[in-house]
């Protein structure tokens, strides 16, 4: 399984601050099935990384997992807040894409109310980069307007959920809206979003497979991830699965999952 969204870089964010803590996590996602991490520290305006510093900590950090044994690549990325893209150079986003690739993930703020957060996006895309959203059902803005993630979806956004959500450990207002996300189609990957190996862990597999999307796994841990790490075209979502809606029953979707550009 491939983690598009982990905080495993050491003393750079709100991750782990040793070196230790980073191997530690790392083991913990190699215990859990993960074979490459993307590397998403905070770029924001709390945690103003770039991406020079970000790869000479990936490269760094994968020395130590070769000479730990641990079979785990770890690859640059980051996880950049909505509200910092203003203040950020065009050239310097470039170097912050998943894998180096074209695709940015993007934190909406955590927020009541977020004026202007679609506008933002859509400059994004205007510009060639490829969006793909973090953890949207945690974004209370988000959960307060439903109309907005559809619109975003239907522009070519993707929807990337944090695997805790699916479970309730983000609170049931955040578990409902991640199952109503995942009725409506419009989970795109699942991401640990991991920070630590104990109140935020590294795990996904059994998270999808507890929420009832078992049989998308593949889909939304490898093919998808996959091909946003390559630049490719994104894979079709495999059609015919029972899908949890939010009251905690199944329902089965025969329309074939088709990203829109």
């Amino acid at each position: 399984m491939i983690d598009l969204h982990c905080h495993v870089l050491a003393g750079i964010d709100d991750g782990p601050q040793t070196v230790e803590g980073s191997l530690t996590l790392a083991r913990a996602a190699h215990a859990a099935g993960l074979r490459t991490l993307v590397a998403t520290p905070h770029v924001s305006a709390r945690y103003r990384n770039d991406a020079a510093t970000i790869a000479r900590l990936v490269a760094e950090l994968n020395e130590r997992l070769r000479a730990e044994n641990i079979a785990l690549n770890v690859l640059p990325g980051a996880e950049i807040a909505i509200t910092y893209v203003p203040e950020l150079d065009p050239a310097a986003l470039l170097g912050l894409g998943l894998g180096g690739g074209p695709w940015l993930l993007v934190e909406p703020p955590f927020t009541a109310v977020a004026p202007g957060l679609e506008n933002l996006i859509y400059t994004l895309c205007g510009r060639g980069h490829r969006v793909l959203l973090a953890h949207p059902e945690r974004c209370p803005a988000l959960q307060r307007d439903r109309s907005i993630v559809p619109a975003l979806a239907g522009q070519g956004v993707l929807m990337s959920v944090t695997a805790g959500s699916l479970i309730g450990r983000f609170g049931s207002e955040v578990k409902r809206y991640a199952l109503e996300l995942a009725s409506a189609e419009l989970i795109h990957n699942v991401t640990s979003d991991a920070h630590n190996t104990d109140r935020r862990p590294p795990g996904i597999a059994d998270a999808i497979e507890q929420a009832g999307l078992g049989p998308l796994t593949a889909w939304l841990t490898d093919a998808v991830p996959r091909a946003i790490l390559a630049g490719a075209e994104i894979p079709p979502r495999p059609s015919d699965v029972a899908l949890p809606i939010a009251d905690g029953h199944s329902a089965h979707r025969r329309r074939p999952w088709k990203l829109r550009r």
